[in-house]
């Protein structure tokens, strides 16, 4: 009988392996993909892009704000798997009604391969979830930061422009990797306005793949308001999305690497 405590302090006990899972987190949904849950996922939603043949094949049940619960209960899961920031409180507390909806809570590194295990153990894949968390741990303690650190704003949308707080799992990430972010006063994900940029005054600003796309024209419009201040665009998945995909952020970041050298000449 598979048991666990999610991280919201909520004890999670099935009578048996589950066989009907729903996925209400993409970064998630790719997890139970490498875990080797395949035919036990039968509910994803319309952002679960990865792997890109389960975005064709599973049913879509809305977004992860929008989920469409009617759809949710016609798949008859015996497990939902949703995530404390990403998914509406309100929809987690309907979805209970249906099914045990396991909550994660993922803040930084330890908190995402803490997930990791937990979500292995309650759909019997344990053992390779607890590789996977070990090799991830692996990589990280060999990464080697940016040196000196870099003073940072990492930007994941425009109109207006918001960025991230020290509280966020996107942070642990940047500071990990040398990067420190100039908005670590701040908390979550708050709005700020050129003015405040030009205080912060950083060396690099990142613009994220997600959840804004930003593109090489948005390099443009910044750089007139802060010529001085490098500006590249970052694979926003690499930066926050705290699944398997963590696994891939240290090759990643030696790719990055390469763009940051005009901040050493």
């Amino acid at each position: 009988m598979p048991e666990i405590t999610d991280q919201t302090g909520r004890l999670i006990k099935l009578p048996e392996l589950p066989r009907r899972i729903v996925s209400l987190v993409p970064s998630q949904t790719e997890l139970l993909y490498a875990l080797g849950l395949d035919e036990e996922v039968k509910g994803i939603t319309r952002f679960c892009v990865h792997p890109e043949k389960w975005f064709r094949t599973k049913k879509r049940i809305g977004g992860t704000k929008n989920v469409h619960i009617s759809e949710v209960a016609a798949l008859q899961p015996d497990l939902i798997i949703a995530n404390k920031e990403e998914n509406i409180r309100e929809q987690v507390e309907a979805l209970q009604e249906l099914a045990p909806v396991m909550v994660t809570d993922v803040n930084d590194l330890t908190t995402a391969t803490e997930m990791i295990i937990q979500v292995g153990r309650i759909t019997g894949r344990e053992d390779k979830a607890l590789a996977l968390a070990t090799e991830i741990r692996r990589q990280f303690e060999q990464l080697t930061p940016v040196q000196p650190a870099i003073r940072t704003a990492y930007l994941i949308w425009r109109n207006p422009y918001m960025t991230v707080g020290a509280d966020t799992f996107i942070n642990d990430i940047l500071s990990r990797a040398g990067f420190i972010n100039v908005f670590a006063d701040k908390t979550r994900y708050p709005a700020v306005t050129i003015e405040e940029m030009k205080t912060a005054d950083p060396e690099l600003i990142l613009l994220s793949s997600e959840p804004y796309p930003f593109r090489d024209k948005h390099i443009a419009e910044l750089q007139q308001d802060l010529p001085h201040t490098h500006i590249l665009l970052a694979d926003g998945e690499m930066f926050s999305w705290y699944g398997s995909r963590i696994s891939q952020f240290p090759a990643y970041f030696c790719r990055l690497s390469a763009g940051l050298n005009a901040l050493k000449s």
